[in-house]
């Protein structure tokens, strides 16, 4: 009679999700807050840790994150003064604890409901950068078209540090690195955004083009505002990462390519 073996079920080992720390900068922001908040709770995926960074606002700003994160578990905040964007950022980074972090500015949104769950089934070990392309939106929130279709900077198929030569190639809110290769930002340097995506490259093993819009991004923002102090930090931060060689011929090139595009893109929306 043969003999019998007790034996226990088999136990599946699954990986463990992938939480994503989304981080939004606010300061006076009343306006335009709600509707980013809302783009991150009509999120499908479930493991977001969203952290609010308020700079000390007196609008009614905190009252409306106050009220948020009644309803949110996964919402948690701070209100206090800070030294500027990039300080209330690096104060983010500091209470992230996801895998990976993403900010999304005041008055940006997730594109979509599913967003973060799409990108969430491309990660693998070896991925340490998501990145996608950008809708671009006016203060209707109507779609104007993608940062490719309407900059200078066409989103790559892959994705290098040494792409970023001729500027900021991919945008902010649609950069997604693993938070342990997130450095704090640099102060006092309008394009510190543009130097943190450069380290972070650097440094990356895998950079996975998701092939998603991943942000609406509201046009507009500091360096916009102040154009001149952004075109000499850039140089800047090219300098650093290039060498002064590389940063001279490659601002001859953008300011080349700038006049290329107001000519093919004359009396149409542009970025």
């Amino acid at each position: 009679m043969p003999s019998t073996v007790n034996r226990q079920p088999s136990t599946v080992h699954r990986p463990p999700s992938t939480v994503f720390s989304i981080i939004t900068v606010v300061y006076n922001g009343s306006a335009l807050l709600p509707g980013t908040i809302e783009s991150v709770r009509r999120q499908t995926y479930p493991h977001i840790e969203y952290l609010v960074i308020d700079g000390g606002s007196s609008d009614g700003t905190v009252e409306i994150i106050r009220k948020y994160a009644a309803e949110m578990p996964n919402l948690h905040w701070i209100s206090e003064k800070d030294r500027g964007l990039y300080d209330a950022m690096n104060k983010g980074l500091h209470r992230a604890t996801g895998d990976f972090v993403w900010f999304l500015n005041c008055g940006d949104h997730l594109h979509a409901s599913d967003t973060v769950e799409k990108i969430a089934g491309l990660v693998s070990p070896e991925t340490d950068v998501l990145y996608g392309e950008t809708q671009l939106v006016d203060d209707a929130r109507q779609p104007i078209g993608t940062m490719s279709e309407l900059s200078t900077r066409a989103l790559p198929l892959r994705l290098h540090w040494r792409d970023y030569l001729g500027g900021m190639l991919v945008v902010h809110q649609s950069f997604v690195p693993r938070r342990t290769l997130a450095p704090l930002y640099m102060e006092g340097n309008l394009c510190a955004d543009y130097d943190w995506c450069l380290r972070i490259l650097k440094k990356s093993r895998q950079n996975v083009n998701t092939g998603e819009i991943l942000c609406d991004y509201l046009m507009g923002g500091i360096s916009k505002q102040r154009h001149r102090q952004s075109l000499h930090d850039r140089f800047l931060v090219m300098k650093k990462h290039f060498g002064l060689a590389a940063a001279l011929l490659a601002h001859t090139w953008i300011f080349i390519r700038a006049g290329l595009h107001w000519v093919s893109r004359r009396n149409q929306v542009r970025y």
